[in-house]
């Protein structure tokens, strides 16, 4: 059976190529898709083979419910942080999962607090560290996001939410872009899926190429974030990829510096062992690399992995430090701070080149996310759920229920 949906994204930045897979693949099946989005997403958005709706407010929540009642979709996928979709999805009565394109964000009994940067936790001194800080940080963000959650949902008709992230659980299912080997193991709440990630390089690099040289050197993938929201973290990060060509300078290898389209390559001064360049297809360069340096960022560290590569992180913000977390924890690569100098990055470069460990734990990794990646629990999700309704997912918690 053929289905619509109406997928809201938010932003333009890492998490949208993964979503922009979902889309894609829904359309292969043959079902209609429709995308909220800022206009500026409408060339990747064509090439999906969807429909465009741009965003005409400053929120989604108008937006969304207007779209549904002129189509009538038949579930709505929101962005993580697409919470007004969320809610207009939840007041027409119209079914919502969300779209996780990374490690599961929320807080889970026995994980680390999100955003903490830390590993699992070990001992009772761990475990109240874990309690503390996630206190702390669900206080911090509850203070940013919930009085204006319940103001929109109130202007929905809606009951008021004890905390921001009990939008995302009342989705029907929340799905989280990753492959369940490589986040921590915890007790989530239920209608959490991980379905596997979303490996499709991003729209900007479609037609760019890349030409396989002749040498015996170990081939360096350079990949950092591709967006940036202030022009001081622009700065810090043409500064940290200078650093890290300084590194490679240090060494006998050879380096691909892509600086994504927020840097000019131009900007970055490259030793004669290193190619700076704007795009160029990461997974084909994998296939012939021995290492990836990163930010951290997840769709970066997924495909690394697929191509069994180790890797060294150097955290930025966001899910990075969390990210980051996961791979000591793997023993998959080594992390130093952003602000590490050429001389350590070219000491951990040579360090987990030298590795063998470090190799064998990408690899266990790489078997795991090809194989969820090939898998079909993101459409088993998307597709028999609608066929097959059920009536667990479709109840909506109260405030009491949530607060238990």
């Amino acid at each position: 059976m053929k289905h619509s949906y109406l997928l809201a994204l938010t932003g333009d930045g890492g998490t949208v190529p993964p979503e922009l897979g979902v889309v894609r693949r829904l359309v292969r099946r043959g079902h209609r898709v429709t995308v909220l989005a800022e206009e500026s997403l409408a060339g990747p958005v064509a090439a999906t083979g969807a429909r465009l709706r741009p965003r005409a407010g400053a929120g989604y929540a108008r937006d969304t419910a207007d779209e549904i009642d002129a189509e009538r979709p038949d579930l709505v996928l929101a962005s993580y942080f697409a919470f007004g979709a969320m809610v207009a999805a939840q007041a027409c009565e119209v079914p919502f999962s969300v779209l996780m394109p990374g490690i599961y964000p929320l807080p889970v009994e026995g994980g680390p607090p999100p955003g903490s940067g830390f590993g699992k936790a070990r001992g009772p001194v761990g475990r109240l560290r874990d309690r503390v800080v996630g206190s702390l940080v669900q206080r911090r963000w509850d203070e940013e996001l919930l009085p204006k959650l319940n103001a929109l949902r109130a202007d929905f008709g809606l009951e008021r939410l004890a905390h921001y992230q009990d939008q995302a659980r009342l989705a029907r299912r929340q799905l989280v872009l990753s492959s369940a080997a490589f986040d921590f193991p915890g007790q989530g709440p239920d209608g959490v899926r991980w379905v596997g990630p979303i490996l499709d390089e991003p729209d900007w690099v479609e037609g760019t190429t890349w030409t396989q040289h002749d040498g015996g050197d170990p081939l360096v993938l350079v990949a950092l974030s591709t967006t940036f929201r202030s022009a001081s973290l622009r700065l810090r990060q043409t500064e940290c990829l200078q650093r890290i060509s300084e590194a490679l300078s240090l060494l006998p290898v050879r380096g691909v510096i892509t600086t994504g389209p927020a840097v000019d390559p131009g900007e970055i001064r490259a030793p004669r062992n290193v190619a700076v360049m704007r795009a160029a297809p990461h997974s084909e360069i994998m296939r012939h690399s021995s290492l990836v340096v990163t930010h951290g960022g997840h769709g970066t560290l997924m495909r690394a992995f697929a191509a069994d590569l180790p890797v060294v992180v150097l955290p930025h913000g966001r899910d990075n430090a969390d990210n980051a977390a996961r791979v000591r924890a793997h023993h998959a690569g080594t992390t130093l701070p952003q602000t590490a100098t050429p001389q350590r990055i070219a000491r951990a470069v040579r360090h987990t080149l030298r590795t063998p460990a470090c190799y064998r734990a990408a690899a266990e990794l790489g078997r795991a996310i090809r194989h969820d990646a090939r898998g079909e629990s993101l459409l088993y999700e998307l597709e028999p759920a609608l066929d097959h309704p059920d009536p667990a997912g479709d109840r909506i918690l109260s405030v009491r229920e949530l607060e238990s």
